[in-house]
């Protein structure tokens, strides 16, 4: 047993040295600083500002260069800043895609040009996995799972009644998006009674979220008993139209989310809010340690999952003062 599990740990740590030895990138010079490239998302949410800040502060700490990108959420930006980087020669590249498809052609950019690349927060789907050397970020779909299973156990009180849920997605295409929604729905099959009748992106922002709930509302045919908001920003913009309609957030509607922003905990304390699921947005440190040693051409893991938990109502005004985000 223990020779098969070295084999095995053998055969991963050579394929991620190979993965690293395959963009061939140079140790930046002695006393040089190591130059990153990053483009981010967009500034969409409570948790993008925060990720946005921690990656900043991180590189500033960590001695890097960093050469931020905001992509303003439209994969044409991230494109042209990734091929930007490129051309200045940067020793690393990191991004956050705003969508999963579209990007093989410009990792193989990167590729050619011998800059390794990593992913931050979100996933991608290409052709060849070996486009990128490793990600960094959170479990999206062991998110929605948690959604999911608090929800079931809430229902679960009151067995046998039906409960109608809508559902407010963030961005089309994106991976927390497309990864929520199945890790949700895998959980809720168990009962048979929860339902999702209408669903619809709110594109992760507190605006867009109170517009398509708004819409949600006005459908009467079926009485909401349940929001279940991909991010906290939509969940907050929901409960906005929610009160405007004329109804108890966190009481006539059940919502849950996901992020676990400072502005969830907030609309926990005042009962609007029943749960929020983590989403760690502080990844700046790993990411400034993952791109030295990415750099270096040290073995990586392929994926570095953060550690989060889920917090509902009840614990939400201890554990506010908490909160770093």
């Amino acid at each position: 047993m223990m020779m098969k599990k070295t084999m095995k740990f053998g055969r991963r740590t050579l394929l991620l040295a190979t993965l690293s030895a395959a963009f061939g990138a140079a140790v930046a010079a002695p006393g040089a600083p190591l130059v990153m490239g990053f483009s981010q998302v967009g500034a969409e949410s409570e948790w993008r500002s925060a990720n946005t800040a921690s990656i900043k502060a991180a590189a500033k700490e960590a001695g890097i260069t960093l050469k931020f990108a905001d992509a303003q959420q439209k994969q044409e930006n991230q494109v042209k800043a990734i091929r930007s980087f490129i051309a200045q020669k940067v020793d690393v590249i990191a991004f956050s895609p705003v969508v999963e498809s579209g990007w093989d052609t410009v990792l193989k950019e990167a590729r050619a040009a011998k800059i390794p690349v990593i992913l931050t927060d979100r996933a991608v789907n290409v052709s060849d996995p070996s486009l990128y050397v490793t990600f960094i970020g959170s479990d999206f779909v062991e998110e929605g799972r948690k959604a999911g299973r608090w929800l079931l156990e809430r229902a679960a009180k009151n067995p046998g009644v039906a409960l109608n849920i809508v559902e407010l997605q963030g961005t089309v295409g994106s991976a927390p998006a497309i990864d929520r929604k199945k890790g949700f729905e895998e959980a809720i099959k168990a009962n048979p009674k929860l339902q999702i009748i209408r669903s619809q992106s709110g594109e992760f922002t507190r605006a867009k979220g109170k517009e398509v709930m708004e819409a949600f509302l006005k459908a009467k045919d079926k009485k909401i008993d349940v929001l279940f908001a991909h991010n906290d920003d939509m969940a907050i913009g929901a409960i906005q139209a929610i009160e405007e309609a004329g109804l108890k957030p966190g009481k006539d509607i059940t919502i849950i989310s996901i992020d676990a922003v400072k502005g969830a905990f907030q609309a926990m304390v005042a009962g609007k809010l029943n749960v929020t699921v983590e989403c760690n947005p502080l990844l700046g440190p790993q990411l400034m340690q993952l791109a030295r040693d990415v750099v270096a051409g040290k073995p990586v893991e392929r994926r570095v999952t953060v550690i989060e938990g889920v917090f509902p109502a009840e614990v939400a005004a201890k554990e506010l003062p908490n909160r770093k985000y």
